[in-house]
Order: structure tokens, then C-alpha cells, then sequence
């Protein structure tokens, strides 16, 4: 049976940073991913949004990683030449009960260390946007966009670098806990057998299901999954808007937002639909109800402007309706398990705060 020190499961951007983390530290590093590539799933099909940390829990894990994550992004990216462009976001209140809000906002953001937001008149937001409506907005100017696929292959590299070996379409089937580690059944088109000092699971959609298909791992500690799929449509022509553009928060979500990509391109969503099981098709009908929700900051939304674009799916670990999901990183003090690493939950802002996330994991070890 071939050894190995250190088994991260999952090549997703989280996986990926995690993986590198280890590799630099010196360790012996597998990265095992079902799919023919690294990142295919939610790390392919999310808003390459670099996100602030304005809107989460004051003490939450998704805040504390989200902020130290983002400046740490920032000069990674600057650093391995990945692209990205810190060009600022707009929180836009289009009713007066919204613009009330905006305060309460900018407070939340203030106790998650985020100091630069600036609050905004409808004419100044006008200013810097012509095409708007709004009560009044807010600007982050620390809001940015990333190629996700450039920052995961520079991640990779370094983990390469380091040592690392990244094995697609190996999937990791079971394990068994044994004296000083795990046994791995390792699936795929070449099944093997491996053993592991450490285990990550950092499988994303499918984190539940391989904690789950681990012998020992106590069943109460494994939450359950969920799966809530966003749909982005696409702008046909040039986008009125150079920032990113949000409404007030809804509940259960942020609201059908406008983000840009490295080319200029615009999308609208996500969305939210609860379902069964992994399927990203996009239904062209459900654009239909994105146009009223853009029409109340952008009302000259011209009719049949939205293409559909394509689907994520959010690995939610709380069920419809439900409030206060937050990552979960599970050590052996949690679930009792030497040498086990479950990531759960691990949504946006995931991939703003994958190094912090990675960061966090290694000093587990």
C-alpha cells in the first residue's frame, strides 16, 4: 500500500490554498479530485467577487477569514501577476425604509474591521454612476473581481513547487481509521489503496457525504447538506456600470446584484433554488423575474437584454429559511479524530478568504 504524509481530498480553490499551505510548511502533500480538473465546481461558478467582509456576523469565521483573506488575496495576486482589479462596489437603497438601513450597514462592517465604507447621497452615487436609482448608496472601495482560474492555477504552482501532487478523476470512496492514520479507498479510472498521516476533507458539495463515508467518524458530528443553485444571466452589449452594483440586503439573501468581469462583462444574480441534487442547468425562463428586482436600481433595463449564463450551487450546511450559516472547520478536538480535517459549509465568501482558510487549517495541524 503506498504512504503518503498528508491527503487533502478536493481541488477546489479551498483545497487547493490548503494544500499549498501544508506543501510550504515542508509536508508531503496528495491532492485528490474527482473531477478531470481542479476547481470544476463552485470554484468555477461563483461571482469572482472579492468580497469586503461587510455583511457577515460580527466573530464569525466567514468575518474574521473574509477580511484577513481579502488583503492577503490582494497581495497574492499582486505577487504571482494573477488579474484582478480592485474597482469598488456600491450598496444601493431604493426606498427610503432601505436607506434607513444603510447606517446599520456600515456599523456591522465597522465591527468586522472593515473601516473604509463610505456612505454616499443619491446625487453622489449618481455621479460616479449615471445610470442608477437610488435613496442613497454606500462604497466600498475594497470590493474587487479576480480571474478564479488564474489564482487557482497559481496556487497549484506554488503547491507544485513545494512538492505537491494534484490526482484528478480520483475520487476518495471510503476510509477506514487505522493506528497512526487512514486507509483510503481511491476510486476513479486507476483505483488505489493509500494511507495517510492527515486527512482534509475539503470536498466542497460533497464534503457531508465523504465525512460521512469515513468509519468512525461519529455521525452526530457530520451536518447535513443542502443545495441551494444561484443563476447568473448575462448583459447583451456593453454594461452602463463600472462598479459593482448591490442592492440592501433581502432577507435569506443579497439580492439580485450586478457584478462585472475582467473584460467588462456584466452578470446579474444569483439567484436562489433549493434542490436535491447537483444539477447546474439554467432554466432561460427563470430570467424572466431578474428584470423587475434590476429594474429598481436600473430602470432602463432594456426589454430581452438578459442571456442565461450558468448556475452554481451554494454547499449550504443550514436548510431553506433557515439563518446563521457559517464555515465550519472541524478538528480532531471536535469530532475526536487525530489526523481529520472536515471544511463544511464553505460558501462566499470562500474564495475571498481561502488563504486565511488555509492558514487556519495548517495551525490546526
Amino acid at each position: 500500500m503506498e504512504e503518503v504524509e498528508c491527503v487533502v481530498a478536493g481541488a477546489g480553490v479551498v483545497g487547493l490554498a490548503v494544500a499549498r499551505a501544508l506543501a510550504l510548511e515542508g509536508r508531503e502533500v496528495l491532492i485528490l479530485e474527482k473531477n478531470a480538473t481542479f476547481g470544476a465546481e463552485t470554484s468555477s461558478r461563483n461571482s469572482e467577487v472579492i468580497h469586503a467582509g461587510i455583511y457577515y456576523p460580527k466573530g464569525s469565521l466567514m468575518a474574521r477569514l473574509c477580511v484577513a483573506g481579502r488583503e492577503a488575496l490582494y497581495a497574492f495576486s499582486r505577487d504571482h501577476g494573477v488579474q484582478h482589479r480592485k474597482i469598488g462596489k456600491l450598496i444601493v437603497a431604493t426606498t427610503a425604509g432601505e436607506a434607513a438601513q444603510l447606517e446599520s450597514i456600515r456599523g456591522r462592517a465597522a465591527a468586522n474591521g472593515v473601516d473604509d465604507l463610505r456612505a454616499m447621497s443619491a446625487e453622489e452615487a449618481r455621479a460616479l454612476e449615471p445610470e442608477l436609482r437610488c435613496e442613497g448608496a454606500l462604497l466600498s472601495p475594497s470590493t474587487g473581481i479576480i480571474d478564479s482560474h488564474g489564482y487557482m492555477l497559481a496556487l497549484l504552482g506554488d503547491a507544485e513547487r513545494a512538492g505537491a501532487i494534484l490526482v484528478c478523476r480520483a475520487p476518495v470512496d471510503s476510509a477506514g481509521i487505522v493506528d497512526g492514520g487512514f486507509d483510503l479507498d481511491v476510486g476513479g479510472s486507476d483505483p488505489m489503496k493509500l494511507r495517510c498521516r492527515l486527512l482534509v476533507n475539503s470536498a466542497g458539495l460533497d464534503a457531508p457525504a465523504l465525512a460521512r463515508a469515513i468509519k468512525g467518524m461519529p455521525p452526530e458530528k457530520i451536518p447535513r447538506e443542502y443545495f441551494a443553485r444561484g443563476h447568473y444571466f448575462t448583459l447583451a452589449g456593453k454594461s452602463p456600470f463600472q462598479r459593482l452594483i448591490y442592492p440592501v440586503p433581502t432577507p435569506g439573501g443579497l439580492g439580485t446584484h450586478l457584478t462585472l468581469d475582467l473584460g467588462g462583462q456584466a452578470k446579474f444574480g444569483p439567484d436562489v433554488e433549493w434542490i436535491d441534487a447537483i444539477e447546474y442547468k439554467v432554466d432561460p425562463a427563470r430570467g424572466d423575474s431578474f428584470y423587475a428586482a434590476i429594474r429598481r436600481y436600473w430602470p432602463t433595463l432594456p426589454d430581452g437584454a438578459l442571456q442565461p449564463g450558468y448556475s452554481g450551487i451554494r454547499p449550504k450546511i443550514v436548510p431553506p429559511g433557515a439563518a446563521g450559516q457559517d464555515f465550519m472547520v472541524q478538528g480532531p478536538r471536535d469530532h475526536g479524530i487525530d489526523g481529520l480535517i472536515n471544511l463544511f459549509g464553505i460558501e462566499s465568501p470562500g474564495l475571498t478568504a481561502s488563504l486565511a482558510l488555509a492558514d487556519f487549517v495548517a495551525a490546526l495541524v
